[in-house]
């Protein structure tokens, strides 16, 4: 989500590994281990939660997060729990000011955890003014009256589910403190208090007429005004201190009113802290990305040097593939890049221009994609965005049963436990592997287009390159879509959302072995068995050297990687997508029919969606999949029945119940994806059903009448609709900006291969340059583009510095800022003076 501000749209995002924890404190009786938690927050918001680890006080999590972070933030912090609830006292956290992510970007890092006190536990910002007035009473004697009015406060945390937040304010010196209290706001933690409260500044000192109050310096230094935000309980333990605020009434000396905002802070109670050391420490990798994005005109020049990348003779001059010369890894470059050229379907053009490239600089055809290249990345990149809906709906459901079996498969005799079979594990083994090598064999018609196009250019580069070589058309697509898809996957499911978290040792144990025999199988190696450094694994492969295996992963490589786009009919045997009993009216086919509700089993394919009485009848009905205009929810009002959607047809609409909101959200999903292709797809749709002789929704007469309301977009059939073109293109400009030096680096060696036709000089050895004068122009293009957009932030930068006030309710002062903003108002007033 972005915040608009002028002239362009800020977008924040963060991502996370959560490593592992060390040397928590251990809890203080027999079972000296924990079962610890580590979760994710945003101030005190939780926003993620890794998996329980038991029994341990060094957890591992080894977590991934990503989000793009919706609202401002004062702190990324990260707390672990003790699941048992007696053991809460094992709250302990690291917190990082906003302002410090940045130094430690991208960084593997221990940080010391910390007590967790409930006083410093604050969040949140108060809005005050503070007003001194001179007043004569009724005997002539002159004070200072102080008026302190508290408007109100924004983003209280809450406090055990609710917020009845109050405030108290206190004028306090050496020997003075008095407390005023404002009513006590209900069930809300953005409270609106505005009221104002009287305190009195006596003046021994004899009235003189002055035009500004002269205090004596001593006696404003040693008064303070203090807000104190509680949380009203019911509980003994008495009210929750919510944060504070403490302005000194030197801030009046030169003013005699102030207003402003400030962020609440914890409580200076002077108590002391445990040692961080005494409480362990958490590693984290944290990547805060910040991305201010102008209008798309701004992106033009440098947008357009990128998309005709892969128009550009040779492509090693191009500014996409200068990209991934300059920036330390690939896979920062090819990030950005692949999201950019995906968004103006531009990334198979491009993919196949580099990968020829690269496959005429390969010697060996068994080396052949095998490095981390900007070719490689870019296809990981690409398969990650377009492949993840077919990943899941290929893998997740023997994924799924692999977890909640939780079958011993360990067939390394050194590490059987006492009671295992090795035979039987084995065994167990060996059916997970031929289950899982079975849904991707035959997968193949559900392989995303764009995948299919990339590897059809692999194959042909690799097969013109190495002729002699008939196996190298298969390894080129194999050594991505095995090694580099699937395989991980399988590995890692966490990582790729086939599950929630990582999983149990055993499990872990069970997919590493599955995922070994699945890269093997897929790279058509010649040796099999000798590819393992396990004498048990090369044991358990010979289940698998039959030809039959060699052939599947033949067929299914030459299914993904032929040329145009197949007719998904073509393939002998449909392919299940899901299948299950729901309701569903009657559609009305017959004039005299009754329009009742029955119970069905329905069968979607890649082919057609039917419904038959029971599973294995023959279809009642069947609609072919070219025949879905749309897939869109029900509303409940039409036949007073949750959770039904319609499945939209030329000629009528199927109204469907699904037994829950879970699966009929699967349901709407999966039909969405598979029909999304349709040329005659609905762009608006009726919510309501049509009864009684009129639309419910929008009351249209006509049972043909234009839909009132636009189609939801499902599950996007082409990946540009998921991607902000002009986001992408400033975070290349970003990163070109960060490696001006590499590009001007690489300037230098064009220069030096135009004129010098010796030996390479080595400092210039890691750019690939194989036209210098070409390379050197685009070079130029892409820094003369990027010092423009520079010049722009510069600009916004500037502009933005002289409208920031510090007080404002978007910058409001803080602990570190609040020394500054008395300065800067000290200073406004004896200006004005």
């Amino acid at each position: 989500m972005a915040v608009e501000e002028e002239g362009l749209r800020v977008f924040q995002s963060v991502r996370i590994k959560i490593g592992e924890a060390k040397n928590l404190p251990s809890y203080p009786g027999p079972n000296k281990m924990r079962d610890c938690y580590c979760t994710v927050n945003l101030d005190q918001e939780e926003v993620f939660r890794t998996k329980i680890v038991e029994k341990s006080l060094c957890p591992f999590y080894g977590e991934d997060f990503y989000c793009e972070i919706p609202r401002s933030f004062r702190h990324l912090s990260f707390y672990i729990f003790d699941r048992d609830v007696f053991r809460r006292d094992s709250i302990i956290k690291v917190a990082i000011q906003k302002e410090d992510l940045q130094s430690y970007h991208n960084r593997d890092t221990w940080f010391q955890l910390q007590h967790v006190d409930a006083d410093s536990e604050v969040q949140g910002k108060v809005h005050l003014e503070l007003r001194l007035s001179e007043v004569i009473t009724d005997t002539g004697v002159v004070c200072h009256k102080l008026a302190a009015r508290i408007f109100e406060c924004q983003g209280l945390p809450i406090v055990n589910g609710q917020c009845d937040p109050y405030a108290t304010v206190t004028l306090a010196g050496p020997f003075r403190s008095e407390a005023k209290k404002t009513k006590v706001k209900k069930k809300t933690n953005n409270p609106q208090f505005d009221e104002v409260f009287y305190f009195e500044v006596t003046r021994p000192c004899s009235y003189s007429k002055k035009s500004h109050f002269d205090f004596e310096e001593e006696d404003v230094d040693k008064l303070e005004i203090r807000v104190d935000l509680w949380n009203a309980s019911n509980l003994k333990f008495g009210d929750e201190f919510l944060g504070e605020l403490r302005i000194p009434l030197r801030v009046l000396r030169h003013a005699s009113s102030y207003e402003a905002w400030y962020f609440l802070q914890p409580r200076d109670n002077g108590g002391k802290s445990l040692k961080p050391d005494d409480l362990g420490s958490l590693r984290l990798n944290v990547v805060y990305t910040e991305d201010h994005v102008f209008s798309s005109e701004y992106y033009s020049p440098l947008r357009d040097l990128l998309l005709k990348s892969a128009d550009v003779e040779p492509v090693s001059a191009s500014a996409a593939h200068i990209l991934g010369e300059v920036c330390r890894d690939k896979q920062e470059a090819a990030i950005p890049l692949v999201r950019l050229l995906l968004h103006y379907g531009r990334v198979v053009p491009f993919i196949s221009a580099i990968a020829s490239a690269e496959v005429k600089r390969t010697q060996d055809p068994n080396t052949i994609f095998r490095g981390n290249s900007l070719t490689s990345k870019c296809i990981d990149e690409t398969m990650k965005l377009a492949g993840m809906h077919y990943l899941h709906v290929t893998l997740k459901p023997t994924i799924e049963e692999i977890c909640q079996s939780h079958k011993s498969c360990e067939i390394d005799p050194v590490k059987l436990k006492d009671g295992e079979n090795l035979e039987s594990n084995m065994e167990s083994l060996r059916q997970y592997v031929d289950r899982i090598f079975t849904v991707i064999t035959k997968s193949g018609v559900s392989c995303p287009t764009v995948m299919c196009d990339i590897f059809f250019s692999l194959r042909e580069a690799a097969a013109k390159r190495f002729q002699d070589d008939l196996d190298v058309r298969y390894t080129a697509v194999s050594s991505f879509i095995f090694l580099r898809f699937f395989a991980p996957a399988i590995l890692s499911p966490n990582l790729f959302q086939l599950t929630p978290h990582h999983t149990d040792p055993q499990t872990s144990r069970t997919l590493t072995l599955i995922s070994k025999t699945i890269q093997t199988l897929g790279s058509l190696s010649k040796s099999k068995s000798a590819s393992f450094k396990e004498s048990y694994m090369a044991t358990f492969y010979e289940f698998f050297n039959e030809q039959k295996y060699a052939d599947a992963v033949k067929n299914f490589l030459d299914l993904i990687s032929s040329s145009g786009r197949r007719d998904p009919k073509s393939i002998e045997e449909p392919i299940l997508l899901k299948e299950g009993f729901m309701i569903k009216r009657a559609q009305g086919r017959k004039r005299f029919g009754m329009k009742n509700f029955k119970k069905r089993w329905f069968r979607l394919t890649n082919h057609e969606f039917t419904y038959q009485k029971s599973k294995g009848d023959q279809p009642l009905c069947s609609i072919p999949i070219e025949n879905i205009l749309a897939v869109e929810r029900l509303e409940e009002e039409s036949f007073r029945m949750k959770n039904m959607f319609q499945v939209i047809q030329p000629e009528r609409a199927l109204y469907i119940q699904a037994n829950n909101c879970v699966e009929a959200k699967d349901w709407i999903d999966i039909l969405t994806k598979v029909s999304q292709c349709n040329q005659k797809r609905l762009t608006v749709y009726h919510p309501s059903a049509y009864l009684n002789g009129h639309w419910l929704c929008c009351k249209a007469s006509s049972d043909t009448a234009v839909g009132c309301t636009p189609c939801t977009g499902g599950l996007p059939a082409n990946i540009q609709l998921d991607i902000d073109g002009d986001r992408e293109t400033e975070r290349i400009y970003s990163l070109f900006n960060l490696y001006m030096g590499k590009l001007e680096k690489m300037q230098e060696a064009c220069g030096s291969k135009s004129v010098y036709d010796g030996p390479e000089q080595e400092e210039y050895s890691t750019f690939i340059i194989d036209d210098p004068q070409e390379t050197y122009k685009t070079l130029k293009q892409v820094i003369a583009g990027v010092g423009t957009l520079e010049q722009e932030h510069a600009q916004y930068r500037r502009d933005k510095f002289k409208k920031t006030r510090y007080g404002s309710q978007e910058h409001p002062i803080g602990d570190k800022s609040f020394q500054n903003y008395i300065r800067q108002q000290s200073e406004i007033s004896t200006h004005s003076i």
